[in-house]
């Protein structure tokens, strides 16, 4: 349902990775996404507490 790295982006020194998570709303049954732009360690555990 998530995809995990759907763009890689390098800047100065620094290697990142666009993630984007859908995530289902409680209330209106709606699915948002939820973006964030980290290093590619950490975006498993990204994925894993986003709600």
């Amino acid at each position: 349902m998530a995809k995990k790295t759907v763009a890689t982006l390098q800047t100065s020194s620094k290697r990142l990775s666009k993630v984007i998570k859908m995530v289902k709303s409680p209330k209106t049954g709606a699915y948002t996404f939820v973006e964030g732009i980290m290093a590619p360690e950490l975006a498993d555990e990204f994925l894993k507490k986003t709600k």
